[in-house]
């Protein structure tokens, strides 16, 4: 669509969003069904709840503007849940899928918060007091959740990493006694430069250090004469 005007450019955004939103709903029931934890399934499910409503207002401000809210395909949101398709797909350690769901579920978050901040700066600009209202409602949803992935329990998602026997058993072989000669702590391997010789500094001058008084400014201010003068 070639936009020739603000008003243009606010109908084809809006369009856009219409497409994503409703990619989402048909991409969240998958995701929810994916999650092994139940609180990350209901935090999914409670968000496919707000979005349908997102839809719904969407098409109130599309009604606001006379325009079809249809014609056009979100390809960044398209980009987004194929991205999470293949994550799916590519399965693994149930907890570490569900911390990749939790990314996934942020990128699309950021997504939407910068398109709705964009669409209501120009329906703000042109006057549309009622788009910019619907606007805002969904764009407040969009970083309250945003912020409770922010403040997922992550940490108790991820299993900490295991170390590598290899490189244990070798900070074991490093740190053993063998390695040491006797209790100096010094590598019995390891080659130490000659200690510097030490240079005794001459003795400072302290002369410099007494006070000695300014000498006497001989010169006059303007208009005043030296003692005998006339």
């Amino acid at each position: 669509m070639k936009v020739q005007n603000l008003r243009e450019l606010l109908v084809d955004e809006l369009r856009d969003l219409y497409s994503a939103e409703t990619q989402l709903t048909q991409a969240l029931p998958k995701v929810a069904k994916t999650s092994s934890r139940p609180e990350l399934k209901k935090a999914i499910e409670h968000h496919l709840k707000e979005t349908e409503g997102q839809v719904t207002r969407l098409e109130q401000a599309f009604q606001q503007l006379h325009e079809n809210p249809k014609g056009k395909m979100c390809e960044g949101m398209k980009g987004l849940i194929t991205e999470t398709d293949q994550r799916i797909k590519d399965g693994g350690d149930p907890a570490t899928l569900d911390a990749g769901l939790i990314a996934e579920a942020q990128r699309v978050e950021h997504y939407e918060i910068s398109a709705y901040g964009s669409a209501r700066t120009f329906a703000n600009l042109l006057g549309e007091k009622n788009v910019v209202h619907l606007l805002e409602q969904t764009l407040q949803e969009e970083k309250a959740a945003d912020a409770k992935l922010n403040c997922w329990p992550r940490p108790s998602i991820w299993k900490p990493a295991q170390p590598d026997p290899e490189m244990l058993r070798a900070g074991e072989a490093a740190a053993s006694p063998s390695a040491f000669a006797g209790g100096d702590g010094l590598r019995r391997d390891a080659a130490l430069p000659p200690a510097p010789r030490r240079r005794r500094l001459p003795a400072p001058d302290r002369s410099r250090c007494r006070f000695s008084p300014p000498p006497e400014n001989r010169e006059t201010a303007p208009g005043k004469h030296r003692e005998g003068e006339v």
